[in-house]
């Protein structure tokens, strides 16, 4: 074992899109796990938009990530060396280790995992962090019912696809938002939407109206910007929106206006945003429902994966222009 941890800090806070300089990337002595923690290799790296926020220092849910500290970021990987009797060297694990090759971590904050069955990385996809923040927020916020339509923006994206399966498991109609025919094709041939609008096609407004005839009665909401906009118009009364992400707006220097706010009022709509690590004791029936449509294959997912822990930073900033397909990974190495 390498006597050495690579790893990626955060060098500078950026404003607007983040660029390489903006991380660092250096050599760190390895850590030594204290009583009651384990040291871990991390095998997988997860890349999610909420780091943009984390990057920045503005008023959040949640604290920034400190300059010169290591990137925050979910972890899959293997236990190197235990200091606590719950887990053993060998033992696959998932936690919160951020951007590094090596961390420790108490025992508790580490969820054993098998990957017998499924891929390892899975645990930071679909059987992870985006397949309880979809399972959430459309079962509990959206609470879609047989015949009603369910539309989801960046739907071929970790969390999005999730969605759009348990909404067709549910009997709904669903129709997805995404950037490209690639995506598009994908989400309707292999995750079994019904339609899906391309909003870099160059006729947004008019492929909406198109494939929401008669507007939508749920709205999962990853994007935000132009497309959020225009879908709030669209929404039936006492319609339901869970408000997951705005990635469009996360590196905007100023907000984009909204113009259909009112539907909210008009259209009595219950518009509700939230945070999946704030739901934590609901984690294990929604980890467990995912686990048996995975098991009876019904849920499907895709991958990106970026090669190399010196390559996160990069695709970072794909993923935040959305150059991803699927769920954005890194493999360590």
């Amino acid at each position: 074992m390498s006597t050495n941890n690579l790893q990626v800090l955060l060098a500078e806070r950026p404003v607007g899109w983040p660029e390489a300089r903006h991380f660092k990337i250096q050599q760190a002595p390895m850590p030594t796990p204290g009583e009651g923690e384990v040291l871990v290799r991390n095998l997988w790296l997860s890349l999610d938009p909420y780091m943009r926020g984390r990057m920045s220092d503005a008023k959040s849910y949640a604290e920034p990530v400190a300059l010169g500290a290591v990137m925050i970021g979910g972890t899959a990987g293997e236990v190197v060396e235990s200091r606590h009797p719950d887990l053993r060297a060998g033992d696959k694990v998932v936690g919160m280790l951020g951007w590094q090759r090596y961390g420790c971590a108490p025992a508790r904050a580490l969820m054993k995992v098998d990957d017998a069955r499924v891929p390892l990385q899975a645990y930071l996809g679909a059987l992870g962090m985006p397949g309880v923040t979809a399972w959430y927020g459309l079962l509990r916020l959206c609470e879609p019912q047989a015949g009603e339509t369910v539309v989801v923006t960046a739907a071929s994206g970790a969390v999005g696809a999730v969605v759009g399966q348990l909404a067709k498991a549910c009997g709904c109609r669903v129709v997805g938002v995404a950037g490209g025919a690639a995506k598009c094709a994908y989400v309707v041939d292999e995750l079994g939407f019904d339609a899906c609008v391309d909003y870099k096609a160059g006729r947004l407004g008019e492929d909406l109206r198109a494939a929401l005839p008669d507007g939508a009665d749920c709205l999962f909401e990853n994007v935000g910007g132009e497309i959020f906009d225009r879908l709030l118009g669209m929404m039936r009364p006492f319609g339901r929106i869970a408000l997951c992400g705005m990635i469009s707006d996360y590196n905007a220097t100023e907000p984009h206006p909204m113009r259909n706010l009112r539907a909210v009022l008009i259209q009595r709509l219950k518009l509700q945003g939230f945070i999946v690590s704030e739901h934590m004791e609901l984690w294990p029936q929604a980890l467990r429902e995912l686990a048996e449509l995975v098991a009876a294959g019904k849920l499907r997912w895709r991958e990106t994966v970026a090669e190399g822990l010196e390559r996160a930073p990069e695709a970072f900033i794909g993923l935040l222009r959305g150059e991803n397909f699927g769920k954005q990974l890194v493999r360590v190495g």
